[in-house]
């Protein structure tokens, strides 16, 4: 009888140190995303920023160091960013002509939607990469 009891302590024993294992490395993982938002974002400031936010009594994380958004380098994203300009210049062009051209409202409402809708059929079609 008491190797029985021996053998239960031991089980229970054992699942309390997997269960105590288990917890101490969920708390390590909360402590180490902690530790990453406190650097990208920085320290919770003091400063109240209601008026800001909209919310009476918020307060606003100050960056530890500035932000810098860096886009991609190298030819095809250079001839992408190139396309994407080129693309907006004309479609830009499109509507002042008609707004410069057209004086009926619908016939202006009409280009604009109908460039909106043709704008990805025509992107496609003229920089097609696949052919």
């Amino acid at each position: 009888m008491s190797k029985e009891r021996a053998r239960r302590r031991a089980e229970r024993e054992a699942e309390r140190e997997r269960l105590a294992a288990a917890r101490a490395e969920r708390e390590a993982r909360a402590a180490r995303r902690r530790e990453m938002r406190e650097r990208f974002v920085g320290p919770v400031t003091g400063a109240v920023a209601g008026a800001v936010a909209g919310v009476v009594g918020a307060v606003l994380p100050r960056p530890a160091r500035p932000v810098r958004v860096a886009r991609q380098r190298g030819f095809l994203a250079r001839r992408r960013r190139t396309e994407n300009a080129v693309v907006a210049v004309l479609w830009f062009l499109v509507q002042v002509l008609a707004w410069i051209l057209l004086d009926s409202w619908m016939a202006r409402l009409g280009v604009f939607l109908g460039s909106i809708l043709l704008l990805p059929v025509l992107v496609t079609i003229v920089f097609d990469r696949r052919s």
